[in-house]
């Protein structure tokens, strides 16, 4: 249980010190990244490719429609905004970063509205 808490006070001191993104982004990255991990036939690194979708599979089950919205509120505007996030995590020791990772991975891979929309909504089910 120590380690529970441990991550989740450090994860409010980044959150608390970078003051740009709520920790519910950085914990819901982390959940993304459990489930990209799971996802994989083979062990091995995710890309962020690979993180960005986990990100908008677990937004489209947990949140929906409404999942543009909840992301705004932790302060993610963009697919950048989780490359971010994945770097302040990296940075603070949670995450490991190949050398050729990059935030470029993760400039401009969908967009919110479109991708979070009922259209899309129904075409994942």
């Amino acid at each position: 249980m120590s380690d529970t808490l441990d991550l989740l006070q450090t994860i409010h001191d980044l959150a608390g010190r970078r003051g740009v993104f709520r920790p519910d982004a950085y914990f819901f990255v982390l959940e993304a990244l459990e489930a990209a991990v799971a996802a994989r036939e083979e062990p091995g690194h995710v890309t962020g490719e690979d993180l960005l979708e986990a990100v908008r599979d677990l937004g489209c089950e947990r949140y929906g429609v409404m999942a543009p919205d909840v992301f705004r509120a932790w302060g993610v505007r963009a697919t950048i905004d989780f490359g971010r996030v994945v770097f302040h995590l990296v940075e603070a020791g949670l995450l490991r970063k190949r050398e050729r990772d990059s935030l470029r991975d993760f400039i401009d891979k969908f967009d919110f509205e479109a991708a979070f929309s009922l259209k899309a909504m129904r075409g994942r089910a």
